[in-house]
């Protein structure tokens, strides 16, 4: 399943070439948000290297997708934000930290604001890159001098990399729980800043989203397994970025469903989904990240409010949909969470409630579904063997 929903996405940004990224010649003097972006190709031997801009004023909201859904900023002016944002790399083994380059990358990622910065490349930089994991990015080279001017860095950041006892997952938990802003915790891991001083390495980007959505979000469940379940069925939802949330709570013991819907595929929708159940999940998701961070924002309202419940997010992406990284699901679901839910007695309420808001039915999620079409088996043999 995974195959074909990344060969989708991958044939629906196709059409996005046509838009006109950031021109720099091969030299850029300006900012770094700060952001870094390290690559899969040749693991691992891999592309890494800063996001930078030619703007001196502050840049951090290029690169900031928490401040994004709370600011209503619209599709058009992220992807603004991001095809302004040039790309530079080195190949780098991912165990090579001892490196001026790579401790550069370490330092840019621990900042408290944009850093200025200096770059001169082999060729002027070209492209620009459309992912459903990554957030866009515009063109791309190879650098062949990278320069950043003195900064701050954040306390809590500093504190994980110079403590090289404390393993990578502690460390993201204890910066989960100051409040450090995820895409600054993934950031600073995937360049290697965090973890027992002869386990730190590279890890790809895309690679580290998943891995900190996954250690945040196993660190919480821990606990809410343990919490009372919910008493009432409940429906949180948004709408945002031409995608529409909506997140059923169930009062159950902790399962979970994720479903994403793709309107108008060439005059067909496309559903994908996949689930746990109150074991978790050993295998790697077959809807890739999306699964991981939609579980991690649900688990925190979870935890927020010593509360455990079973949950299945049904999420339709319409026609004008592009295909802009998980942190669009994040942050929609997170802020979806914050909301005051809408309460219903039963099931079939809270299904029924869920439809009206959809363009497909719930029968159509149902037929691509494992866990929901499982729960509503399990509550009809449940009414059959009451009457």
């Amino acid at each position: 399943m995974i195959d074909s929903k990344y060969q989708y996405l991958k044939k629906l940004t196709k059409q996005l070439y046509n838009m006109k990224s950031t021109k720099v010649d091969k030299e850029l003097d300006g900012t770094t948000p700060p952001s870094v972006f390290i690559g899969t190709y040749n693991y691992p031997k891999v592309f890494a290297g800063p996001l930078l801009t030619t703007a001196y004023e502050d840049s951090s909201i290029m690169d900031k997708p928490e401040l994004w859904i709370n600011n209503n900023t619209s599709q058009e002016e992220i992807i603004g934000y991001r095809l302004n944002l040039v790309r530079g790399k080195q190949t780098i083994g991912i165990t090579d930290l001892e490196n001026n380059y790579v401790e550069k990358l370490q330092e840019i990622t621990m900042a408290k604001t944009s850093v200025t910065s200096e770059a001169e490349f082999n060729k002027k930089p070209r492209g620009m890159t459309f992912s459903a994991e990554n957030a866009p990015h515009g063109p791309s080279a190879e650098l062949k001098k990278f320069d950043i001017d003195n900064f701050k860095w954040e306390h809590q950041l500093e504190k994980a990399y110079y403590d090289t006892d404390l393993k990578a997952a502690d460390a993201v938990e204890i910066l989960h729980k100051k409040e450090i802003p995820f895409t600054q915790i993934q950031k600073a891991f995937s360049v290697g800043t965090m973890g027992e001083k002869d386990n730190r390495k590279l890890v790809p980007t895309r690679w580290s989203i998943t891995a900190v959505d996954t250690i945040i979000a196993d660190k919480l469940l821990e606990n809410v397994k343990y919490y009372p379940q919910i008493d009432t069925y409940r429906v949180y939802e948004y709408t945002s970025l031409n995608n529409y949330y909506a997140i059923l709570e169930i009062p159950t013991p902790w399962q979970f469903e994720w479903m994403e819907a793709f309107l108008g595929v060439k005059g067909r929708n496309l559903i994908f989904t996949d689930y746990e159940h109150n074991k978790g999940k050993k295998e790697y998701s077959r809807v890739g990240g999306c699964y991981y961070t939609s579980k991690m924002a649900v688990l925190e309202q979870l935890e927020k409010e010593k509360k455990q419940a079973g949950c299945i997010i049904f999420r339709e992406a319409n026609e004008d949909y592009i295909p802009l990284g998980v942190f669009n699901v994040r942050e929609n679901v997170r802020h979806a969470m914050t909301s005051k839910p809408k309460e219903f007695e039963t099931m079939k309420q809270s299904l029924n409630y869920i439809e009206t808001k959809l363009k497909l039915t719930v029968d159509d999620f149902r037929k691509a579904s494992d866990l929901l079409d499982e729960v509503l088996k399990e509550r009809q043999t449940t009414l059959d063997q009451f009457f």
